[in-house]
């Protein structure tokens, strides 16, 4: 293993937060140490995002986890040790670690450069163990090189609700009159890179969320309203975030001739029923399916010169069912990040 020790000789064994199923609660473990296997890095965790679809995953929304797992697909660590065939990148150096963990490079899907739709992808915290932890393995080509300077804490949320915001507005198409439906990690991110471009947005949040519609207001939003509330203007395009497949009918309604509705989740609840007619006039209705390294590549460019500004909430990597439950009950304002041991005690960061 071609590694680096700092501090003394690497760890023998590294702490896990570890999802078993069955109940949503997560369990420490201590794991043996791993060595990296032909094109993988082994990463020392500085920071990982505490997603929605990390909820999704313990509250047995998603199906088919390989059990038992790491959650955790926003991760930000050091490169620890260095896999054969692994070029371009040295211990020490810093990456990111998104959801799109793994690809054949060889289905139909890959072979379009539509590799986020593989038939045989594996996603980190999902199918590959993640971030929730003191070290992690990582498929090389799906690592992305992050500021050296930079707060860890503060670049996690990029690598998914970052990343996923960014797409979710690629697959919207040109627009000029935006609104975003669920106000959190992924929309206080999207917010800051649609006024960089001189795009109007409107704030959708749950109904009489006063403090969440103050944040989107602070963040440039036009208007700030409840979800059963439509929005001043109709729309171009309606971005939804929060998993309430209630809200594709009601976006309808608020978009524009010709207008797009496009659902950024993994996970969505039962869409209901609804009249043709607010289809029509050539509406539609687009899904996201994770991202591409393109994605990656693009976002993470753009990002400093905006530049992003992140809202986190750290919490110690043992208190990792905490974080999980503060998000469920909406009580964070931006994003919740895990931190490991040895990283610094955690304080509110904007």
């Amino acid at each position: 293993m071609n590694a680096r020790a700092r501090g003394g000789a690497a760890p023998e064994h590294y702490l896990a937060m570890v999802f078993r199923g069955g109940e949503a609660a997560l369990r420490p473990e201590l794991r043996p140490l791993p060595r990296p296997g032909s094109g993988e890095l082994l990463l020392r965790v500085e920071a990982c995002g505490v997603c929605r679809t990390d909820l999704h995953l313990v509250d047995g929304e998603l199906p088919d986890p390989v059990l038992p797992v790491v959650p955790g697909h926003e991760i930000v660590g050091r490169v620890e040790a260095v896999g054969p065939g692994v070029t371009g990148f040295e211990p020490g150096r810093r990456v990111g670690v998104p959801w799109l963990g793994w690809t054949c490079g060889s289905c139909r899907h890959c072979r379009r450069e539509r590799e986020n739709l593989c038939d045989r992808a594996r996603f980190t915290g999902y199918q590959i163990d993640g971030g929730y932890a003191e070290m992690a393995l990582a498929d090389a080509r799906y690592c992305f090189p992050l500021p050296e300077d930079a707060d860890p804490v503060a670049l996690a949320p990029l690598l998914c609700a970052g990343l996923i915001g960014y797409r979710t507005l690629r697959l919207a198409g040109p627009v000029n009159v935006v609104g975003l439906y669920g106000f959190g990690a992924a929309a206080h991110i999207l917010a800051q890179v649609l006024r960089h471009r001189g795009v109007r947005f409107h704030a959708f949040t749950r109904p009489g969320d006063a403090e969440a519609q103050g944040f989107a207001r602070e963040l440039g939003a036009a208007w700030a309203g409840g979800s059963d509330e439509l929005p001043p203007e109709p729309l171009d395009a309606a971005l939804l975030f929060a998993p309430v497949g209630a809200l594709v009918p009601t976006a309808l309604r608020a978009v524009d001739k010709g207008g797009v509705v496009v659902c950024g989740g993994i996970h969505m609840s039962e869409i209901p029923s609804f009249p043709y007619r607010i289809l029509w006039e050539e509406r539609s209705i687009r899904s996201v399916a994770n991202l591409t390294r393109r994605d990656g590549r693009e976002f993470l460019a753009l990002a400093p010169r905006i530049p992003v500004r992140t809202e986190t909430r750290p919490y110690p990597l043992t208190e990792a069912n905490r974080a999980l439950a503060d998000l469920r009950a909406g009580r964070l304002r931006g994003a919740a990040v895990l931190v490991p041991p040895g990283h610094g005690a955690p304080a509110e960061r904007g």
